[in-house]
């Protein structure tokens, strides 16, 4: 054993590894994103491709990916570039896998950002600052200020000083290391989460019809809207499109920050029930708690029509724009909408630290940093990079790195790692190193999912994504001239980085000799 792969650490226990697998994959996605797209896509009939979805990719997905990431560990390899290489002993493995690090950190750079507003929204809440204003529009200009949007600097003070703390948290979080720092994170945040969470949904539960003189407006006609679905909605490419989306977003298949989660389990521990563990309670939070909070309250309180009005206007409507009225409308809505803000902070700092991991990572096992120093590199450039979201918010420069980092980019990287992991190594080596140390098997009918309906369903995705949304993406169709140059900056940003791990990636002796190992 190297001395690399001996001074990595390990998860204290097993159960710090399944919350902070959980913590990884729930995030902002499960409250917010999740209820928006439902309500965008037809809600019952989004439940359908969202399900397939889920059994076609992400399971069969995030097995390859936990078995990938321990595969690498054991040979002292955390991200992409060095698992891709153990994998495929080719020099452009390593470069594939960059891909594996940059797609997190082009979330990251603005998801830390929009976690900032839900820990000053907790303390906008706690404290009553937006209590008085009544009406949707109102709230809006009420984050609309918050988030500089408008003003000569494209930022307000009170927004920065908010990123400015948040980021400093994950930061705090991310020096204690996998055991010390993001695994007592989960430990603590995680039943927090689950409390809150429970606590609202009983709370909505118990609401009946807050206006008896308008009976149709109640929760139960906003649950039936996400679970009778109008199968006419079945025939459009688009509900399929953001449904598998949404799985990507939420599981965190795709991303490259489960390998590296999963590089630090011991070389026998178990994938198929642990991995399997942490998607069910991703997919038990996503769809029971987050799927019976916003859209239910926002029917009994608004009513079907102003709702799905509300969801689509953005997809931040739910959640900053909708519930912040509501608490002012029940008892005891300052604590209300206190736990609500701070279930989406721990939610969203959970997922960010997994975010920023590989990196850190990275710069550990390939180039031997210290992990202070590794942490310094990943935070300055986290930070740096950061700014683009802040300042070009209002250009739509947080969009833009949304798409090719979340969208167009977990596609493409997802059907590179499956063909890599069940096509390169072999589809029956693959499915050995799945199934080594596990407690229970996984269902063969797995295995042929794995190796025929995954890469088929991948391929179909990106190609669909690149031929529906790529163009006018690339185009910028129906940009501003003056917002371009944000647009542009971001994605320079994530061409840079690219470029400049490229480079790192050229400099690590440790993989060219991975390389060149028979």
């Amino acid at each position: 054993m190297s001395e690399t792969t001996s001074a990595r650490e390990t998860w204290g226990t097993r159960l710090g590894l399944v919350l902070a697998m959980a913590g990884n994959a729930i995030g902002l996605g499960n409250f917010l994103r999740f209820p928006v797209q439902a309500t965008q896509n037809g809600g019952g009939a989004f439940m359908i491709p969202y399900f397939c979805a889920l059994i076609f990719l992400a399971v069969p997905l995030m097995w390859c990916e936990w078995a990938m990431g321990r595969l690498g560990g054991s040979k002292g390899h955390g991200t992409t570039p060095g698992i891709f290489t153990l994998l495929w002993k080719h020099p452009l493995a390593k470069y594939i896998g960059v891909l594996g690090i940059l797609f997190p950190l082009g979330v990251v750079f603005y998801y830390n950002y929009v976690e900032a507003w839900t820990l000053a929204y907790s303390f906008f809440s706690l404290t009553g600052a937006y209590f008085g204003i009544a009406d949707v529009g109102s709230m809006k200009q009420f984050l609309n200020t918050f988030q500089g949007i408008g003003s000569p600097w494209h930022v307000s003070p009170m927004g920065y000083i908010f990123f400015l703390i948040t980021f400093g948290l994950n930061i705090w979080v991310l020096s204690g290391g996998i055991s010390k720092g993001i695994e007592r994170l989960a430990n603590i945040g995680m039943p927090i989460l689950f409390i809150f969470a429970v606590l609202l949904v009983i709370r909505v539960f118990t609401l009946g019809t807050p206006d008896p003189a308008v009976p149709e407006n109640n929760i139960w006609n906003g649950l039936g809207f996400i679970w009778n679905p109008d199968f006419s909605q079945l025939t459009n490419s688009k509900v399929w499109l953001a449904a598998a989306g949404q799985i990507f977003f939420t599981t965190s298949v795709g991303f490259g920050a489960i390998q590296c989660y999963a590089s630090y389990l011991r070389e026998k521990d178990d994938v198929v029930v642990t991995g399997l563990s942490t998607t069910m309670t991703n997919e038990f939070v996503e769809v029971i708690l987050g799927g019976s909070l916003a859209i239910p309250i926002a029917f009994a309180f608004f009513g079907r029509a102003e709702t799905l009005s509300i969801a689509q206007g953005g997809s931040f409507n739910l959640g900053f724009a909708a519930m912040p009225i509501i608490f002012q409308k029940l008892a005891f809505g300052k604590l209300l909408g206190t736990m609500w803000f701070l279930l989406l902070f721990i939610a969203g700092i959970t997922s960010s630290v997994a975010l920023m991991q590989p990196l850190i990572t990275f710069l550990k096992d390939e180039l031997g940093y210290t992990h202070k120093k590794a942490l310094a590199a990943t935070a300055c450039l986290t930070f740096l990079m950061a700014h683009i979201a802040i300042f070009g918010l209002q250009a739509g420069a947080l969009d833009e790195l949304d798409f090719w980092s979340g969208t167009f980019g977990v596609a493409l990287f997802a059907l590179a790692e499956t063909i890599l992991f069940v096509w390169v190594l072999g589809p029956d080596n693959a499915w050995a190193e799945i199934e080594k140390g596990a407690q229970v098997p996984a269902p063969r009918i797995f295995y042929y999912i794995m190796k025929y309906v995954t890469p088929v369903y991948l391929l179909f995705l990106f190609v669909s994504w690149t031929v529906q949304q790529g163009p006018d993406v690339l185009a910028m169709k129906g940009v501003a001239p003056a917002d371009q140059a944000w647009r542009w900056a971001a994605r320079l940003a994530l061409l840079g980085v690219f470029l400049g791990l490229c480079w790192l990636v050229s400099k690590s002796k440790r993989l060219k000799e991975l390389t060149e190992a028979p």
